[in-house]
């Protein structure tokens, strides 16, 4: 009997239910009393409507059949139950002597088939044997369902894993794949089953595949794993890599006893799982290239520059060759990128990585170290010669114009070149010497290369000096304030004087500012000494208002870097306060560049000291990018002419424009006027003649000590 189909409500007694089917009362009576004593729960029926009538009401495990009923054959109870696909054993009586009435019993499904008269003990037998038979039925039904069940939830477990998992045969063939394969490389499971793994295997990757799938199985090892790039259907990916972990199926090689050779293996069969890591190998090629790379001009960073010029210094040792290390630092960036932003510097830093990418040569390296520095190495050089025509095209690439944010930009580079081995057997005195170099170039007016000599080690050393003995030198008052007299011509007095700094060095003798401070505003240190400044001339100053006269003026230098602080004009204010100097003495000079580097913050200091009452002057007007909408912008009271236009008046017949056009901004902005430089009597009459009273200079006096100022001060006051 079929165990689908329509089935009846079951009875809820868990005792086996058995329905007796008997037409002979007395017969059916001793069954019945013969059969309770088994456990059976028992139904009855003298015919057969009535037998088909409970059969449709109840499920029963078990009919005991006569096939001789009065209304309907056994037969046709047989072909009711068939009919209706009713899961119950049948076991067929009958009196009968023929074979007809067994085979057409049996055909129908019964169980078993007894001639009466029969033993009970026959009975018995056959009715244990159908209700085992029906109890193993049963289990096996229920150990089907939980198979099919378990089989349903691997296969779901499977299907919905992240990750490809796969089967192989002995020959490499797919047995088994989950449908994940069709999401990740576009592939349907059913048209992988049967075809090799290499149909999926990248070109390139075949060989490693085929070790790792076949040859790499080792009596040490039944798993491996190896990362392999897998063709794929989709559009946007060509290839995808994955990590696959193989697990071999094996058994042990026929005749091997349980010794030391029971551990030798025949893998027949693979199990493998095979994990994307595209996205992840992606970020890990990301990050590793972002740590070898500078992110704003994708140039090597210094990591890479190193490693690099390492290999080439060894290429270049192994072979006897020569090689060169150039060391670039953009001229005026610096000014750019304060005056237009650090997001116009960005873009001006790519534009000339470009540039410079663009002269190289075919195995040459360019980098970026970091701010507006960068490092080109150049192997294999047949000679200078040919450092020098790549420095004079990053040179002239760079001297082209810039377009940025609306206006045009001209900057240029100092070029520093050092040759392997003549100027460093290593790659950090290659790029000391380079950066050495540089600088030289720089010193010399930039826009320009400069191959390391060894005399430029001597002036490295003297600024490494100057910048550890300006630690010392405040500590042990080696500092000291010098003044310039400024001379009213028409009345040959002292008006004012401008101080000027000096450094009593223990070795060197007296050092000029230009000589230390350049150093002092490079290594951080020049805030300490503009401090000691301040309280310095504060205290000179005093000395000269106790000689009594008319007040001289005091003119101070500031650096950049000093106005720029927010604190500065906290400390004047409290320094002219505590020794109770009048604001109007002093008057801070500024140089031009000062004005348009920073004008915002420039205009913000300059008019909370003109606030405070101090004067402010425009420093060397004229040398730099000169623009007269500032001097309408900026608090200013006073232009000094530069000596480098001074210098050049020569006889005081020829006209010297610059010089006049100056003298008459001065005049038309209601500006005072200070002449630097001043030497010989025909620049003195030239400048007065044009209308510039006020002058300093050697032809006059030099910058005088504390000393002798007063002396002078002292002679004018009486």
């Amino acid at each position: 009997m079929s165990a689908s189909g329509w089935v009846p409500p079951r009875a809820t007694e868990l005792l086996p239910q058995v329905l007796l089917v008997e037409d002979n009362p007395r017969l059916l009576s001793s069954l019945e009393a013969l059969l309770k004593s088994r456990g059976l729960t028992l139904s009855s029926a003298v015919d057969g409507r009535d037998a088909m009538r409970q059969l449709g009401e109840r499920v029963f495990d078990l009919v005991i059949l006569d096939l001789g009923l009065p209304d309907v054959s056994g037969h046709a109870v047989m072909d009711f139950m068939n009919a209706r696909q009713m899961d119950a054993n049948v076991i067929v009586t009958s009196g009968e002597t023929g074979i007809d009435a067994a085979i057409g019993a049996l055909q129908r499904g019964a169980f078993d088939y007894l001639r009466k008269p029969y033993s009970p003990a026959a009975l018995f037998n056959t009715i244990d044997n159908a209700l085992k038979q029906r109890r193993l039925l049963t289990e096996n039904k229920a150990i089907a369902v939980q198979l099919e069940r378990s089989e349903a939830k691997y296969r779901s477990l499977v299907d919905s894993s992240p990750d490809i998992i796969f089967m192989l045969n002995h020959e490499g063939h797919i047995t088994i794949i989950n449908n994940r394969v069709n999401q990740l490389l576009g592939f349907s499971s059913e048209e992988l089953i049967g075809q090799h793994y290499s149909a999926l295997v990248f070109g390139e990757d075949q060989k490693r595949a085929h070790y790792a799938f076949k040859e790499g199985w080792t009596r040490f090892s039944l798993t491996r794993n190896i990362e392999l790039r897998l063709k794929s259907r989709h559009a946007d990916c060509e290839v995808r890599t994955f990590s696959i972990e193989l697990v071999g199926i094996s058994y042990n090689r026929p005749g091997e006893t349980s010794g030391a050779t029971a551990e030798l293996f025949e893998v027949h069969g693979t199990y493998g799982v095979a994990r994307d890591i595209t996205e992840r190998m992606k970020a890990d090629q990301l990050i590793s290239y972002q740590a070898y790379h500078d992110i704003l001009t994708d140039l090597p960073n210094r990591v890479l520059f190193r490693d690099r010029l390492n290999l080439a210094v060894l290429q270049a040792k192994r072979n006897g060759a020569e090689l060169a290390l150039m060391f670039i630092d953009l001229d005026r960036f610096k000014l750019v990128n304060d005056t237009l932003g650090h997001a116009v510097g960005d873009v001006l830093l790519q534009q000339a990585a470009l540039r410079l990418k663009a002269c190289l040569r075919r195995g040459d390296t360019l980098a970026r170290l970091g701010g507006d520095e960068f490092t080109v190495v150049l192997p294999e050089l047949a000679g200078r010669q040919d450092a020098v025509l790549v420095a004079e095209k990053f040179l002239e690439g760079l001297r082209q114009p810039f377009e940025l944010a609306g206006q045009t930009i001209h900057i240029s580079a100092s070029i520093g070149i050092a040759i392997y081995p003549a100027d460093g057997e290593t790659i950090d005195e290659l790029i000391s010497n380079s950066d050495i170099a540089m600088y030289h170039t720089k010193a010399e007016g930039k826009d320009g290369h400069s191959f390391f000599e060894r005399a430029m080690l001597d002036a490295s050393s003297q600024k490494i000096e100057i910048e550890h003995g300006l630690h010392m030198a405040l500590e042990r008052g080696e500092l000291e304030m010098y003044y310039q007299p400024q001379i009213d011509v028409s009345t040959q007095k002292v008006v004012g004087a401008e101080a000027l700094m000096r450094w009593n060095h223990p070795v060197r003798g007296v050092l000029s500012a230009g000589e230390f401070l350049p150093y002092a505003e490079e290594s951080g240190q020049i805030i300490a000494i503009s401090d000691w400044m301040l309280e310095a001339i504060c205290l000179d100053l005093l000395a000269w208002n106790r000689l009594g006269g008319e007040p001289v003026r005091l003119s101070l230098n500031l650096s950049p870097q000093y106005l720029d602080r927010g604190d500065f004009y906290s400390k004047l204010s409290k320094t002219l306060t505590h020794h109770h100097i009048d604001p109007m003495q002093i008057e801070v000079e500024v140089t031009e560049n000062i004005c348009i580097r920073n004008p915002k913050t420039a205009i913000e200091q300059l008019e909370k000291l003109c606030q405070l009452g101090v004067r402010v002057a425009i420093d060397d007007f004229g040398t730099g990018y000169s623009s007269l909408s500032y001097l309408h912008r900026f608090p200013v009271h006073t232009l000094k002419i530069d000596r480098s236009f001074v210098v050049e008046i020569r006889d005081d017949q020829t006209q010297f424009p610059v010089v006049l056009a100056i003298i008459s901004i001065a005049k038309g902005l209601g500006l005072s006027l200070v002449a630097e430089g001043v030497e010989t009597l025909t620049q003195l009459r030239y400048l007065e003649n044009s209308g510039c009273n006020v002058m300093q200079g050697y032809y006059y006096h030099k910058p005088l000590q504390q000393t002798r100022i007063l002396e002078l001060i002292r002679e004018q006051a009486g």
